[in-house]
């Protein structure tokens, strides 16, 4: 029906006849000529309709409104002197039209395209319209792009795309799973899945040696900015395959994802233990965008006259003091902020919040006076202390100094404005411990599948598995494992995680059996689509990088799914619902 996307024309057009599609961006009455903004993919082309040039055209333009969808016919001409847009890419041209088509009438608009501060309900419930402006357009033009670069760099690196089952078996893997009922087997239900883990692991007892897919993933758990409950995962895994081979693919990978998205990035990435991040970072996703990390001073607390910290500082295995070090910070906060910072700690469960500033005559703050002058010196050493600079201090529990430290230092950094927002910086974080303690209860960290380095050790927290995650400023953008193949080793993981036989032949069987008829060694790791979509568009919601995406409270307002059903699907499917009382 066209000849021409609008953008597509050009001053080497002048004199040509075109026939151009599209929406109304917006229309101008100027004394009779009628100036049309003609909008598609591509972006704007102005029209002009003069009763001078085409009388039946300027009548038909007289009834446009915005989001009409017209078909126009014209001629290119130059704009003329003093009469270009330099911030159009159709800037120098227009069309004159000599023939126009309402194809379709728009009913007055519930916000005007491309309002931001439209509230996002009332956009994502016409997200058809939301979807219309051209940065919609732009997100979903480069996540093709990633998706199919993505798709083609693994093709040449020898992996298969195969799709896995939808509808599957409930198992345990660390978050609700969607259940569907089943029709004819009355009472019973197919899981959606969390992740196709178990499938692919199968297809590696298969033979096929290098699996990916772009696979839609499911999870019933508490949404958030970067959480959705269905999802996208780049999914891969091999054969024959350790930690390197898997992280070197992946490298490739991003690096060809990244080039056809119009960004160059250096490889290899760097490395970090899970240990090392928490300890200087405060958290497993450390963003290294910027230059704020803590420093441990446990044994320099240990010797303080102030009980609470001699008390923590006498169980160094459980227990972190954590310094993290502002530079120039006492010429950036006042007195008053800093007091302050002590609530947005105490919201994450700090009991406090210490602070030191470095004068010219040495180190002030309330705390100074448990320290003697010599332990005040190695503060200033250990913490590389300039004068000007400021420190706070952090205590308790590790994990929870390591979550509100590593909060505070991402706190401050958007404080300062200091997180450079066109970096990219990457980060693999190795060597997860195998299990972790959760109210008394054995947990996996990763999956039950996970590769224990070593289950030879006293203390199962010190265990650490063949797992790896890769962040991308401060999000974990992707994770994976080496896998356990031997069945002695799945055997032993089960009794310490306290699964018993008959637990574990219930709802992983099917693979424990495959396991049991000659599994290679294997690994692999799932990349997050969407959340790397949302960084590479620089986008604060992954919501904003998903066609049609749930709210927060995982409704689509565009369909008002969830809904109920009538009672006959419900007998169908041998439900019956329960009426929650109103409170």
């Amino acid at each position: 029906m066209r000849s021409h996307y609008c953008s597509e024309v050009s001053e080497n057009d002048v004199g040509k006849e075109v026939t151009l599609c599209g929406w109304v961006n917006s229309y101008r009455d100027h004394g009779g000529v009628i100036f049309i903004d003609l909008r598609d993919k591509s972006g704007l082309v102005q029209l002009v309709c003069d009763p001078a040039d085409n009388a039946h055209a300027h009548k038909v333009a007289n009834e446009v409104r915005d989001e009409f969808v017209l078909i126009a016919k014209g001629k290119v001409r130059l704009r003329g002197e003093g009469l270009e847009n330099p911030n159009l890419k159709t800037g120098k041209i227009e069309v004159v039209v000599d023939e126009l088509t309402i194809e379709n009438r728009s009913a007055p608009l519930p916000f005007v395209i491309g309002d931001e501060k439209v509230g996002e309900e009332i956009r994502l419930k016409y997200r058809y319209l939301d979807l219309r402006k051209p940065s919609s357009y732009e997100i979903f033009r480069l996540r093709s792009k990633a998706t199919i670069a993505a798709r083609n760099a693994l093709d040449k690196l020898g992996f298969l795309e195969v799709e896995t089952p939808v509808l599957t078996k409930s198992t345990p893997e660390g978050a609700r799973d969607y259940l569907v009922p089943s029709r004819v087997h009355g009472g019973e239900f197919y899981a959606l899945p969390q992740s196709p883990q178990l499938f692919k692991q199968l297809l590696m007892v298969g033979g096929f040696d290098r699996y990916f897919q772009v696979a839609k993933c499911f999870r019933d758990e508490d949404l958030r900015a970067d959480r959705q409950p269905e999802f996208t995962q780049i999914d891969l895994e091999m054969s024959f395959a350790t930690q390197e081979d898997v992280i070197e693919v992946s490298e490739i990978m991003l690096k060809e994802i990244f080039k056809a998205c119009g960004h160059e990035i250096e490889t290899p990435f760097k490395r970090m233990t899970y240990s090392e991040a928490m300890e200087k970072y405060g958290s497993d996703k450390p963003d290294l965008r910027f230059d704020l990390s803590m420093v441990d001073m446990i044994d320099i607390f240990a010797n303080c006259t102030n009980e609470i910290f001699s008390n923590i500082a006498k169980d160094p295995k459980k227990n972190r003091i954590k310094a993290l070090k502002v530079p120039n910070g006492d010429n950036i906060f006042s007195k008053r902020q800093m007091k302050g910072f002590e609530d947005y700690v105490r919201s994450f469960g700090a009991a406090g919040l210490g602070y030191f500033q470095y004068k010219d005559d040495g180190l002030k703050g309330p705390l100074t006076k448990f320290f003697s002058e010599e332990d005040l010196q190695k503060i200033i050493e250990r913490a590389d202390l300039k004068v000007g600079d400021v420190i706070f201090f952090g205590a308790g529990e590790k994990r929870l100094v390591w979550d509100y430290m590593g909060r505070f230092r991402l706190y401050l950094a958007e404080l300062m404005d200091i997180i450079p927002k066109d970096r990219f910086e990457f980060v693999w974080v190795v060597d997860f411990p195998m299990f972790e303690v959760e109210e008394g209860k054995i947990k996996a960290m990763h999956h039950p599948f996970t590769m224990p380095d070593n289950l030879d050790v006293e203390d199962l927290e010190e265990v650490s598995s063949i797992a790896y995650d890769i962040v991308l400023n401060g999000v974990e953008l992707g994770g994976g494992s080496v896998r356990i193949h031997k069945p002695e080793i799945q055997a032993k993981v089960f009794e310490l995680l306290g699964i018993s036989d008959e637990e574990a032949k219930e709802k992983f069987g099917f693979l424990l059996e495959a396991f049991e008829y000659g599994a290679p060694p294997h690994a692999g790791i799932a990349f997050g689509l969407d959340r790397l979509i949302m960084l590479l568009t620089n986008s604060s919601s992954i919501r904003d990088v998903i066609a049609f995406p749930k709210t927060q409270r995982a409704q689509c307002m565009l369909t008002e799914a969830p809904s109920r059903v009538d009672n006959e699907q419900l007998r169908e499917l041998s439900i019956r619902v329960r009426e929650q009382k109103k409170v």
